[in-house]
């Protein structure tokens, strides 16, 4: 009996360990991503961290579903999921922004680089950053979706800059953003939405970021929705009558 409760032991580790490896391959398609910005490939770069993103979307539902912090409780693999996270949605993109040709002026790239990391370091901090209702308490520092949209639509400096510095002060305001699968109000629209946003991301990826307008459209409309959906929802909870 003891050997078999050894085993049993021995079992739930590894089961717990690969899905973990598998959270911590995300980290190693980020270093695939920095050689590609390094050598200024951009669809190259978006690529690696689009497989990261899909790494990352399934990972929770996974080591929800074999329960790996009850056979490995000396694990964290929140912390582990925090450090990948950091990586791919926040310095990286803020690296792509400073050097993607968005800003002629290195400072101003420099500057507004280092807003975007340390605005989201202190929003990982933020144990607010859930409400009630699992909608994000502040902009939710996806700056890998910010960079591409950016990437794809190649704004003028001002509107990057303006848009860089609104979203970095929105981080700490109690506005809801919205996450698609938690927040259970308007879900299959905004589920349908994101849908769209995906498949027109794709599409704008495999053409190397300059599809044609009919996509650049859907993307910008689902952008949109995707950004202020729970800013909404949040002004009409307050008008409901109790």
């Amino acid at each position: 009996m003891a050997n078999l409760t050894i085993v049993s032991k021995h079992q739930n580790a590894l089961i717990a360990l690969a899905v973990h490896a598998f959270t911590a391959s995300g980290i190693v398609l980020a270093m695939l991503a920095a050689f590609a910005a390094y050598r200024l490939q951009w669809s190259e770069f978006f690529a690696w961290l689009g497989l990261a993103l899909i790494v990352d979307g399934v990972d929770g539902p996974i080591a929800r579903r074999f329960e790996v912090e009850r056979r490995l409780p000396t694990f964290s693999g929140a912390a582990l999921d925090t450090v990948v996270d950091y990586v791919t949605y926040v310095f990286l993109p803020a690296f792509a922004i400073a050097f993607g040709g968005f800003v002629a002026s290195t400072w101003v790239a420099i500057t507004i680089a280092g807003i975007i990391v340390f605005t989201s370091a202190m929003y990982y901090a933020d144990t607010r950053m859930k409400m009630k209702n699992n909608a994000f308490r502040g902009f939710p520092v996806v700056w890998n979706g910010v960079a591409f949209v950016f990437f794809v639509f190649r704004p003028e400096d001002t509107v990057v800059i303006g848009i860089t510095l609104a979203l970095a002060v929105l981080t700490f305001m109690p506005v809801a953003f919205i996450h698609p699968v938690r927040v259970e109000k308007w879900r299959p629209l905004t589920l349908a939405v994101s849908f769209v946003w995906f498949i027109c991301a794709a599409i704008a990826l495999a053409m190397s970021l300059a599809p044609p307008d009919l996509v650049k459209v859907g993307l910008l409309a689902s952008t949109l929705y995707l950004g202020t959906v729970a800013a909404v929802q949040q002004v009409l909870a307050r008008f409901k009558p109790d």
